[in-house]
C-alpha cells in the first residue's frame, strides 16, 4: 500500500537523491495512507464476526449455566442441604479427576458478584496444608462455594479455637450445612507423628527436654497412631501404621470438633448440620468418603450427659 503512494517521479527521486530521499517519500506516503484509512479501520472494527467463527478472546467464550442467581454462590442463592452439598462436592471431584473441570469459568462479573452480595459457602473443610492437597481445586469449586480451614494434618488435637471457632462461623452467620474434614493418602504430618511415637516407645517414652510447635503438634497425634498401630494389631512398619492413621485421624478430627463445640454438636444432633469424613489420594486424584462418625450417636450422647452435669 505505501509502495502504490509513490509516483514515477518519486522513484527516480530516490535515484538521484539516494537514502535520504527515499526515507522523506516513505515517511509522508505512511502519513497519507494512515490518514486516508481512518475511516475503513473504525468500519472495520465495528463489523460483526460471521457465525459460526472461534471466539478470539474470554468474552466470546460461551458462559456455563448456572443455578445461581450471579453465575457464582453468593448470599442472595438458597441454602443447599447436606445431602446436596455432598454430592455437589463429589461431582466436583469427579470433573477434577477426568479433567473436565470448571475454574476457569470464574471471571470479573463473579467477583464483584461476591463482594457486592457477600458469602453463602456450601460446606466448610477441614483439610491438610499439604501443598499437594489444594482443597477448590481438588473439588473443581469455585470462590464463594468452600469455606476453607487448613492446617498441617487437618488436626484438631488441642482445641485449636481459631479452627473451631471459624467452622462454627461457617455453620451458623454463614448458613453452611455441611463440614468434611479431609485427610490425604502420603501425610507428612501423620508420617511424622508415626516417626516420633515409634522412637520414642523405644527410648522408653522420654520425652526431649524442649519441644518445638511442631513437637506438640506431632505430639498431639500420638492416640490417633497409637489407635492405628493397635488396630493393626501391632506392626512396627512405620508406611503401614502411618497408612492407616490417616483415616483414624478423619474420625478423630470429627469427634474433637463434636466434643470441642456445643454448636455445632446442637446443630448435628438436630439433624441440620452433618459431618463427614473423607481421605483424598494424591496419585489418583479421587477422594474417598467415608461418611459420618460410626460412633455418632455415642458421641452425641455422651456430650449430651456431660453437658447436663455442667
Amino acid at each position: 500500500k505505501i509502495r502504490s503512494h509513490f509516483s514515477s517521479s518519486d522513484y527516480s527521486a530516490q535515484s538521484d537523491s539516494g537514502c535520504v530521499g527515499c526515507f522523506a517519500n516513505i515517511v509522508n506516503a505512511m502519513f497519507s495512507l494512515c490518514k486516508n484509512s481512518t475511516a475503513e479501520t473504525a468500519e472495520e472494527v465495528v463489523t460483526p464476526a460471521p457465525t459460526g467463527t472461534m471466539p478470539t478472546s474470554a468474552a466470546d467464550m460461551p458462559r456455563q449455566t448456572s443455578d445461581y442467581t450471579h453465575g457464582v454462590r453468593t448470599a442472595q442463592d438458597e441454602r443447599i442441604s447436606p445431602e446436596r452439598a455432598l454430592a455437589k462436592l463429589q461431582e466436583g471431584n469427579v470433573r477434577f479427576v477426568s479433567g473436565a473441570g470448571t475454574r476457569a469459568n470464574f471471571d470479573a462479573e463473579h467477583r464483584q458478584a461476591l463482594a457486592a452480595h457477600g458469602q453463602n459457602p456450601m460446606a466448610a473443610i477441614i483439610g491438610c496444608a499439604d501443598s499437594r492437597a489444594p482443597i477448590e481445586i481438588l473439588f473443581d469449586a469455585l470462590p464463594g462455594d468452600i469455606f476453607t480451614l487448613r492446617n498441617a494434618g487437618n488436626t484438631l488435637s488441642h482445641a485449636e479455637g481459631s479452627m473451631v471457632g471459624s467452622v462454627e462461623y461457617c455453620v451458623g452467620p454463614l448458613g453452611a450445612k455441611l463440614i468434611v474434614v479431609l485427610g490425604h493418602t502420603k501425610c507428612g504430618a501423620v508420617m511424622g507423628a508415626t516417626q516420633t511415637m515409634l522412637a520414642s516407645k523405644k527410648a522408653g517414652g522420654a520425652a526431649a527436654e524442649k519441644q518445638t510447635t511442631l513437637d506438640k503438634l506431632l505430639a498431639g497425634l500420638a492416640p490417633v497412631v497409637q489407635q492405628a498401630q493397635a488396630e493393626l494389631k501391632g506392626t512396627e512398619s512405620a508406611e503401614e501404621i502411618a497408612a492407616h492413621a490417616i483415616e483414624v485421624n478423619v474420625f478423630a478430627g470429627i469427634e474433637k470438633l463434636l466434643i470441642y463445640s456445643e454448636p455445632i454438636r446442637a446443630k448435628v444432633k438436630s439433624g441440620e448440620v452433618q459431618v463427614h469424613g473423607a481421605v483424598y489420594d494424591i496419585v489418583s486424584g479421587k477422594v474417598n468418603f467415608l461418611g459420618q462418625h460410626p460412633r455418632l450417636s455415642l458421641i452425641l450422647g455422651i456430650q449430651a450427659g456431660l453437658s447436663k452435669e455442667e
